[in-house]
Formats: structure tokens, sequence, C-alpha cells
């Protein structure tokens, strides 16, 4: 069992080469760049790739670089509206060499969201980052200073440029599921909800720590750079299962499959694809079943509230997720103050 929830840390999001969308010049209904923030974090550009969906160059005073952010547009745009951050997986748009998030590239989002009065953020680049402020450089991932990019710099800045409210809320899959819930977690007057998919929630055991070592060691990196040796107390300030308190009052979504076949899996499936699903994202989700099982009980034990959806089926892959981003809208509606 221990052994099995420590694979959930270390969750990758299954993704498959994808082919950019070329970009399209239309004018900017965001208006001019010109935004610069407190912290220093600016607006760097804005390319509108449709007339709904910008893609926004943001230099990180905090990383020293410029960070891409796709931002999904309303069509109505007309009264200011609350902003969605939409975290991803491990590889963090790799996949499409960090032209757009894996989100965009692997699931239905922009259709979903194209009727939605939100802001839909999608933050590209943190590939192995757990979307944590790291406490070094890393030789081969550079510096990671996500948390204070997520929390400080950029929604000040979305909120300029494309008539934000300051409501916010969270949604990610994953790596990107434990960085939501962290970062809801320390920073509960920024957020008003989270959805979290497939992810692992508890940095206490050696176990979980050194499966979140396996995650971020696959992409290149030394986890020692993030959160120091297992015993450094930055582990236990980054395990959202020890903060479950400042989510009283938070719309809460948590799901996870079993890892056994589901629907996607039963017919018609590329073998390859098939093979892939069974071997490694079926064990991958039934480890990410485990860390569930264990948040949603210290969550019972506080009292704090929950919508828990736990299928019977399904592994650790980009199908289950869109279904998920689609039956937790309801939740995250109600934590951005808009209907469904």
């Amino acid at each position: 069992m221990r052994r099995l929830a420590a694979l959930a840390a270390s969750c990758l999001a299954t993704t498959a080469l994808v082919v950019a969308t070329p970009t399209v010049a239309f004018a900017d209904p965001a208006g001019p760049v010109s935004v610069v923030g407190e912290t220093g974090a600016r607006v760097v550009s804005v390319v509108m790739q449709t007339d709904r969906r910008a893609l926004v160059s943001v230099f990180s005073p905090s990383m020293g670089r410029e960070i891409p952010v796709q931002v999904l547009l309303p069509a109505d745009r007309s009264a200011p509206r609350p902003s969605l951050y939409v975290l991803d997986g491990v590889s963090a748009g790799e996949e499409t060499n960090y032209t757009e998030s894996t989100w965009t590239a692997k699931t239905d989002a922009v259709a979903f969201f194209a009727d939605k009065p939100v802001n839909v953020v999608l933050p590209i680049s943190g590939r192995g980052s757990y979307y944590a402020d790291w406490q070094r450089p890393d030789p081969v991932l550079g510096v990671n200073m996500w948390e204070t990019f997520l929390t400080r710099e950029l929604p000040p800045l979305i909120d300029a440029q494309f008539s934000g409210t300051g409501v916010n809320a969270l949604m990610g899959l994953s790596m990107g599921a434990q960085g939501a819930m962290n970062l809801i977690a320390k920073h509960p007057a920024l957020y008003t909800g989270v959805a979290a998919f497939s992810g692992c929630y508890d940095n206490r055991s050696n176990e979980t720590k050194n499966a979140v070592r396996t995650t971020v060691g696959s992409t290149g990196g030394d986890a020692t750079n993030m959160w120091g040796s297992n015993s450094d107390p930055a582990w236990a300030d980054n395990d959202p299962s020890l903060r479950v308190d400042a989510l009283r009052g938070k719309q809460i979504y948590v799901s996870s499959g079993t890892g056994l076949p589901g629907p996607y899996e039963a017919g018609g499936s590329p073998a390859e694809e098939l093979m892939d699903a069974l071997l490694v994202g079926g064990p991958l989700e039934a480890a990410a079943n485990l860390c569930t099982t264990g948040f949603v009980d210290t969550l019972a034990r506080a009292g704090v509230p929950a919508t828990i959806v736990r299928k019977p089926w399904g592994t650790h892959s980009w199908r289950y997720w869109q279904d998920e981003m689609h039956g937790s809208w309801p939740v995250l509606a109600r934590a951005l103050g808009i209907g469904n």
C-alpha cells in the first residue's frame, strides 16, 4: 500500500507529440501591452493566436526570465471577470516545445471554456517544478520560483491586462494537482476554490518524498534543490495535508480513478496507446487513488467539506482528465461566483 501510495507523487501526465497551431495575427482585444506589476514583473508581449486565445510573455523577476502564459478569453469581454489558473502535469508543455499548455493540446479546453465568463490562465514551462519555490537553482531545470510567480507576480498582471476581478480559483492534474492544492493551502486569501485530479497531497513519509524525487528526476532535475534533504522542514511547509484547516470555506473538488481499464481502454485504442495506459497509467492512477484516499480522510477528520469523485476505473491519462475538467466545472463556477 505504501509503495503504491508513493508512486502517486510521481504521476506523469501521459502525452503524445502534437503540432503547434500556427500563430495568426489578430487585433488585441485586451488593449496595449503596458502592464508592470509592483514586484517588477511585466507583460512583455501579447500575441493573439485567435480572437479568443492569447499567448502572453511575462517577465518574472524572481526567475529572471520570460514565462509563456496562455490566456483563453470569453466571447463577452464587456465586463470584468474572474480567473481560473490551470496547472499542467510534469511535462508542462514540453510536447509542443513550450508553445502551449498540454491542456489545450490534449483536451477540448478551448471549446469547453468558450462560453464561460472567465479568464482561463495556463502557465507554460513549469516542467518538473511542482509549481513551487525552489531553494536553489537546478543545473538542468534552472531557477524555479513558481509559487512566487503564480501568487505575487502573475495575478496582478492578468487582472490589469485582461480585466480580472481579483477572484481566482485553481485546477490541476497529477503534479499540477499537488501544486494547485499546495498553493491554495498556503495562500487561502488568494483563491476561492480548487479542482485537483489524480494527485498526491502528502509529503510526510520518506516513500512519498522519494516518489517526488523520482518525478523531478525524470526531467533531469534534483528535488534536493527544491525542498532539500528528506529531513528538511521545507517538505512539511509544502504539504497540503498539514494545512487542511486553510481549505475550510473553499470550494474543493478532488478526483481519482482506480487504475483499472475503463471506457477509454475498451476497444478502439491504438495498441501502443493501450499498452501505455495499462502498464504505466494504470499503476500510476492506482497509486494516486491511494494518496487521494488518505487526503480525503484527512479532510473528513478536519470537518472540511469537499466534492469527492472516486471512479471504479480509469487510468492516468488525458481523456479521463478532460472528463474531470467538465465534471468539476459546477464546483469551480461556484468558487468563481458565476453560473454554470
